[in-house]
């Protein structure tokens, strides 16, 4: 279930913009359309106004943190404009005769008199109210385009997530099926060995049941899934070269949860060593500093190969092209398929 954060606009940024507009701006607004006396040894003269400044300016937080963001939501732009009109134009004249007699209360000499003034008037500073309007406006929008587009995000990670557990979900019983028909294989031949590789078969359904339920899982454990995979196909077909190599140092690298193996299992699939006796097929990952590479080939008979050139591929290879899109997206990976008259060889290169 998306979860959609209740406060997301940064908070340096908001207070900033309040730094800024109150405590600068407004500040000097107001020492400069005063009478108060100038006091030439100090740069910051009458600090009470400052504060003053931005208590007077306290009543807007409602109304574009609650206000403005829940009447776009709900588009009443006309409510929104009555409110902000009876907001700026009548509630700010007696806000700032509130405030006034509470900075009255502990001021003295010029400043008691300067709050007075401010107390007893009934008109606004309309230069003044536009200047509030405009940049607590633009900080509503800016909040509510803010939050908007991170929902969006959300939702959109939310969809990739759930694209991708689909994925694994339609990939866990296709391996299933294709290596219980294997096993069945392996059963008919009444191997003392048989044991040993229903329990290479255990450990590898434990992986995918409970590792690959990870968005990446560590290279490592990926390739002693695949050592166990080529073990198998190998006791099915004594006869056939089945080869699986590594090279390079694969500490620390994490890659999504079986995404070669589509690949592996195509060319189990299709390869001649099922008919023909010294057929072959090899595998080798290689890691290197700034990228994985995979390469698989096996020998064909032509006749399949001619079959393979009208099918687009089953659901392996189609969920795996829809699984390296979604994590490997943006050009960081490379996928390359060779044949000629007797091999298949596809090359997947991964972008760290």
């Amino acid at each position: 279930m998306l979860k959609i954060p209740k406060f997301t606009f940064p908070v340096v940024f908001e207070w900033l913009i309040w730094l800024f507009y109150v405590g600068i701006y407004k500040y000097s607004y107001f020492v400069e359309q005063s009478d108060l006396p100038h006091i030439p040894e100090t740069n910051f003269p009458y600090p009470e106004i400052c504060a003053y400044g931005f208590a007077v300016t306290l009543y807007l937080i409602p109304y574009y943190r609650r206000a403005v963001p829940k009447m776009l939501e709900s588009r009443r732009y006309g409510l929104l404009l009555i409110s902000t009109i009876v907001l700026l134009l009548f509630f700010s004249i007696f806000n700032n005769a509130v405030i006034a007699r509470l900075f009255m209360g502990f001021t003295n000499g010029p400043l008691h008199h300067y709050f007075n003034l401010h107390y007893k008037a009934r008109y606004v500073d309309f230069n003044l109210l536009l200047t509030d309007f405009l940049a607590f406006s633009c900080l509503a929008f800016a909040r509510y385009s803010y939050h908007k587009e991170l929902i969006n995000r959300l939702i959109e990670t939310d969809h990739l997530k759930l694209q991708i557990s689909m994925l694994k979900s339609q990939l866990h019983p296709h391996f299933l099926f294709n290596t219980l028909n294997g096993l069945y294989g392996i059963s008919l031949t009444h191997s003392e060995d048989t044991p040993r590789y229903i329990l290479i078969l255990s450990q590898m359904m434990q992986y995918i049941l409970y590792d690959c339920d990870q968005d990446y899982v560590e290279i490592s454990d990926e390739i002693d899934f695949i050592k166990g995979y080529f073990e198998l196909e190998q006791k099915k077909f004594p006869a056939a070269n089945i080869s699986f190599k590594v090279n390079g140092i694969a500490n620390n690298i994490k890659i999504p949860p079986l995404l070669f193996l589509p690949l592996i299992e195509n060319s189990f699939k299709h390869g001649r060593h099922k008919l023909i006796d010294h057929a072959e097929v090899n595998a080798r990952l290689t890691v290197y500093d700034d990228h994985t590479e995979f390469i698989i080939s096996n020998d064909v008979l032509p006749e399949i190969l001619l079959i393979n050139k009208e099918k687009k591929g089953g659901i392996g290879l189609a969920n795996l092209h829809q699984r390296l899109n979604l994590y490997y997206s943006g050009h960081r990976h490379q996928m390359t398929v060779l044949q000629n008259e007797h091999t298949y060889s596809t090359t997947l290169i991964l972008k760290h």
